[in-house]
């Protein structure tokens, strides 16, 4: 993918799923590894269950946190119907990991408005990679049903020059003792449950 000296990574979803703290995650474990990195983040309405996103951009020196109109290399949705929401961040090179779970936005839930149907093959018409992962389903394997942001940063390790290592030790420093298992363990199932639907 070319994200062995530098990469964009756009993290997207809902209030509540573990988006900050898994861009933090990342971060430390891009600095550990050599890099310069540089993150933002714009919260919205996250305690209501509003729209979350997190930019992080590595490479040997970088000078703004904001990833530009299409250079997102990987796209890491949380939520399925979130990831329609970044289009414009996307190209051809794009990756985009989509955690398969559905979160009803609050017009979806009150019967205004219908989920939408087809969001992965919409995604596929845009030419971007899709890579579905079963977050939640993989986070109850692992025993602990919020650990789907260590499963996601296990299937976005796959797509970065970092050791997996360097995860591991970051996580067990940021995850609260009695959860560090079991966010491990979630780790290592995304990092093998990844599989793209070309």
């Amino acid at each position: 993918m070319g994200m062995e000296s530098s990469g964009n990574v756009l993290f997207c979803g809902v209030g509540g799923q573990g988006i900050i703290l898994a861009s933090e995650i990342l971060g430390l474990v891009l600095m550990r590894a050599g890099f310069d990195v540089k993150k933002s983040e714009v919260h919205g309405m996250a305690q209501r269950g509003g729209s979350v996103e997190a930019h992080l951009r590595y490479g040997e020196k970088v000078y703004s946190p904001l990833i530009g109109k299409g250079e997102a290399d990987v796209v890491l949705a949380f939520e399925k119907l979130e990831s329609l929401r970044y289009r414009r961040y996307m190209s051809e090179k794009t990756a985009v990991l989509v955690n398969t779970q559905e979160i009803f936005p609050p017009s979806v839930a009150t019967g205004v408005e219908e989920y939408p149907r087809g969001v992965l093959e919409t995604l596929e018409s845009w030419g971007v990679r899709v890579y579905p992962i079963d977050a939640f389903s993989l986070a109850r394997k692992a025993g602990e049903v919020r650990a789907v942001n260590s499963v996601l940063l296990g299937a976005l390790s796959t797509f970065l020059p970092v050791d997996e290592t360097l995860f591991f030790d970051v996580i067990s420093e940021r995850i609260p003792s009695r959860y560090k298992d079991a966010n491990l363990k979630a780790f290592s199932l995304g990092r093998s449950g990844v599989t793209s639907r070309a």
